[in-house]
């Protein structure tokens, strides 16, 4: 009896040491695994968390870039409306030269003609009338003597924002009998090269040509 008692006792003691032992080895393996598992949570965490913000500083990245390409496609535009917009302008400066031309050797046949076909005063008075009228409408050329005998060329059609806008040039002769430019209004500064040429071919409407597309060339700047 006593004896199988003790050892009944004895089993039941070792059964439970041992249940003690494997229930403790497996919480000591649960807290592990679950500190292994909190630390790749946080691990997992921390990445996705650093992935957003480099994603947040690419899309403010290409939103930047989006902008600056904006602000350039407008820059191209604008830089295109002006270079028709100078095109343009050439062209007609082009157009108005050449009716200068025409008109001044229109007027030189005329000259020529004079011995050969006089004209009665009346009819001299129309054609320059009509000279007259054609540089003022057509090319925005006006020509005027000033109280000191100089000769003013105020050219219009210049600036096609503001047609009338006068750029006014003033010519005198001096002593050795050269064209001089004695003003420039808004000043160029082609002048000498302009009244060096003049005076070596004499051709006094061509210095008022250039004159006329260095105004042109001072706007179009």
């Amino acid at each position: 009896g006593e004896d199988e008692i003790a050892f009944f006792e004895r089993e039941i003691e070792e059964f439970c040491s041992e249940l003690q032992s494997i229930v403790s080895e497996q919480i000591t393996q649960s807290r592990a695994l679950r500190d292994s598992c909190r630390e790749f949570i946080k691990a997992l965490s921390d990445k996705w968390s650093k992935k957003l913000k480099e994603m947040d500083l690419m899309t403010g990245k290409i939103q930047e870039y989006s902008n600056e390409m904006l602000q350039l496609s407008q820059c191209i535009s604008e830089n295109e409306e002006h270079l028709t917009e100078i095109k343009s302008t050439l062209n007609q400066e082009k157009q108005q030269n050449k009716d200068l031309t025409d008109s001044i050797q229109e007027l030189k046949e005329q000259m020529k003609n004079e011995t050969s076909n006089p004209k009665s005063i009346e009819e001299r008075k129309e054609q320059l009338c009509k000279l007259k009228t054609f540089y003022e409408e057509r090319l925005g050329l006006e020509i005027r003597r000033t109280h000191n005998e100089q000769l003013q060329f105020i050219f219009r059609h210049i600036d096609h924002k503001d047609p009338d806008k006068p750029y006014v040039c003033t010519f005198s002769i001096n002593e050795q009998g050269d064209y001089e430019v004695t003003s420039c209004n808004p000043p160029v500064d082609c002048i000498a090269e302009l009244q060096l040429k003049v005076r070596e071919t004499n051709n006094f409407s061509v210095l008022v040509a250039n004159i006329r597309k260095a105004f042109v060339a001072l706007y179009c700047k």
